[in-house]
Formats: C-alpha cells, structure tokens, sequence
C-alpha cells in the first residue's frame, strides 16, 4: 500500500546531510515550509546550497541556517532583507558563495530540470553581468543568454493538503514556487496542513501529482 504519510519531522528530513543541494519553497514567507526549514536548523549540517526566491530575508529558518555557516552557497532572486542579516556579513566576508538568478528566469530553470529540459535561451540578462561568462546567442534580432536547468538532491515545499499518494493542492498564493520546485528534486518533502483520505480530492484541484513526491508531514499532528 502507497503511503507517503511520516510520523515526525525527523522522519521527513531523514537522509539530508552535508553537501546537500536543497530547494526551498515559498515567495517571501508566503508558501515557505517553515517548520522543516526551522528543523533543518538543529540538525548540525555544514555546506549546503540552498534555492530559494528569498534566501538572505528576516524570516523563517533560514536566515538562522546562515547564521550558523550551514550554508555555503545560495541561488536566488531575492538575497537581501529591510533590514541587515546574517547573509549580507558573511557575502561580505567571502563566506557564502551567491548566484544571483533573475526571478523569471530561476522559476524556468527549475520548471527546465523537472521536465528534462536540460537549457534553454532567454533575453533575460543579456547585455548586464548576470550574462558575463555565458553563452550569448542573436536569436530573432534578440540577444539571448544560454541558461541551464536547476535540480536539487531535496525539496522542501509547503502545501495545503495531502492525500496518502502525496497528491498536493495549494492554497492561493501558496502555490508559487513550490510545484515548480516538487518536480526539480530527487526527494520532494512536503508540509501539508490538512491531511485527505484517498479519493476525496478532486482531479482538477491536484496541482503536484504524487509521482513527483516521496514524504508527507502534516503541520499540526502526526501521520
């Protein structure tokens, strides 16, 4: 019997460990799986690459993962906050490696790598730095930048229910990044908020097909 239920959040993270390359879902704190991110954080781990939209805000986990050096290297759109962080200390220090991704463009390099699209060309870019060092291409009278697909070994996402398959619907603005990122991973973790018996959800509401997910914590309870 399919059953993507886990019973704790140690259960849901089990297996990530140094060196991991981890997409985290969210826009802003909107959608982000709080909870994992914040157990990510006492789970000791070195080296790590984080994808996310925000990775350098004041909210949620992972300003604390970058406080305590767990991160090497972040891939965003968006790494600074209103206020000064952890992460704008130790880019200045050389400390943390960023690559800076236009937002568009790191929604389609994620969207790439969970269709098996391994690059594509964009206009977006071209002719700033975010180009220097990458192949440039006239296509249609329109420079365009080559830019490859993005995977992660995990992804965290938050949805808003679940089914023991691991079908997963969102709620509004919820849905952002994180079916996106389901796709890009060799583990999608997922935090739902209400738990579904089989059958109940319908077709046209389940936006993460259970092919694309391996664990299921519930926000709120046990499995």
């Amino acid at each position: 019997m399919i059953d993507k239920f886990v019973p704790s959040i140690e259960a849901a993270l089990d297996g990530i460990g140094d060196g991991a390359t981890i997409m985290v879902g969210g826009f802003g704190a909107v959608g982000q799986p709080h909870l994992l991110v914040d157990a990510l954080g006492e789970r000791g781990l070195r080296h790590l690459t984080i994808i996310a939209n925000n990775a350098g805000g004041d909210f949620g986990g992972l300003p604390k993962l970058i406080a305590q050096g767990a991160i090497t290297k972040v891939i965003c759109s968006y790494p600074r906050a209103t206020s000064k962080t952890a992460f704008d200390t130790l880019y200045a220090e050389g400390r943390i490696d960023l690559e800076l991704v236009p937002q568009g463009t790191l929604a389609e390099r994620i969207r790439a790598a969970g269709a098996g699209v391994p690059a594509f060309f964009t206009p977006t870019a071209a002719g700033t730095e975010l180009a220097a060092g990458k192949e440039v291409r006239t296509i249609d009278g329109r420079a365009c930048v080559l830019e490859y697909a993005l995977s992660a070994d995990f992804a965290l996402i938050e949805a808003w229910e679940a089914d023991r398959w691991g079908n997963l619907t969102y709620n509004a603005a919820g849905r952002n990044f994180n079916p996106i990122m389901a796709t890009a991973a060799g583990v999608t973790i997922a935090l739902a908020h209400h738990r579904r018996d089989l059958g109940t959800l319908a077709p046209e509401t389940i936006v993460t097909p259970g092919l694309f997910v391996q664990r299921v914590f519930i926000a709120g309870g046990s499995a």
